[in-house]
């Protein structure tokens, strides 16, 4: 039996399998959406639920996170995804 990775939301702190997850990520000089969910930099999980996505959204715990303000682009990108 394989073992299935677990992330925890930034949002709701739940423990979740990294497919039902996707990853913000802060390099060097920006902040992308990671779909590899193999890039280097410091990231943060969001579940793929539009409710989970309007509360981080409002709340800005993705900001808090990776402690740096995401650009509304990011958040723009992250809807695209959860729809």
């Amino acid at each position: 039996m394989k073992k299935i990775p677990l992330r925890s939301c930034v949002v709701t702190k739940e423990k979740l399998p990294k497919k039902e997850l996707i990853r913000v990520v802060k390099t060097k000089d920006k902040v992308v959406v990671d779909l590899t969910g193999k890039l280097n930099g410091r990231g943060a999980y969001i579940k793929k639920d539009i409710e989970v996505f309007n509360k981080a959204k409002t709340s800005k715990v993705l900001d808090r996170a990776l402690e740096i303000d995401v650009p509304d682009s990011i958040y723009e990108d992250l809807l695209k995804l959860i729809d």
